[in-house]
């Protein structure tokens, strides 16, 4: 095990918490809008694509972390996750500028609820093999 693996994955930290909890912040910002009938507003938008930044940012960290030598015990499925992370706030923006209903709210929802979970994932994927 490599000094950067006992002292920790590179994926868990900081960035991943700050991503976790804007997730979860925009989340209940669209599930009031979808409550409320609203469709999806600027302030989901802007969310989305705060959380995009801090995701590639993540990225970035777990990218250098693979070119400095450090490997997750999971490779197949850490690779699976970052590329999946990546996508979702891409995905849940265009999928919301499709339905201009309270519906595009509810799939911005339902994406940034999905995105901690991922993110606990890519972690323990990193995990497995320092266990």
């Amino acid at each position: 095990m490599t000094a950067a693996a006992a002292a920790g994955s590179p994926v868990d930290g900081i960035l991943a918490t700050a991503a976790i909890v804007l997730s979860l912040l925009v989340a209940a910002w669209a599930l009031v809008a979808t409550l409320r009938h609203r469709a999806p507003d600027r302030v989901q938008l802007i969310g989305l694509a705060v959380l995009e930044v801090a995701l590639l940012a993540l990225t970035v960290v777990a990218l250098v972390a693979l070119g400095g030598g450090d490997r997750p015990g999971e490779p197949g499925a850490f690779a699976g996750y970052l590329v999946t992370l990546v996508c979702l706030p891409p995905l849940a923006w265009v999928l919301a500028r499709m339905e201009p209903t309270r519906w595009g709210s509810a799939i911005v929802c339902a994406v940034c609820l999905v995105t901690p979970v991922v993110v606990v994932r890519l972690q323990q994927t990193w995990e497995v093999l320092g266990g």
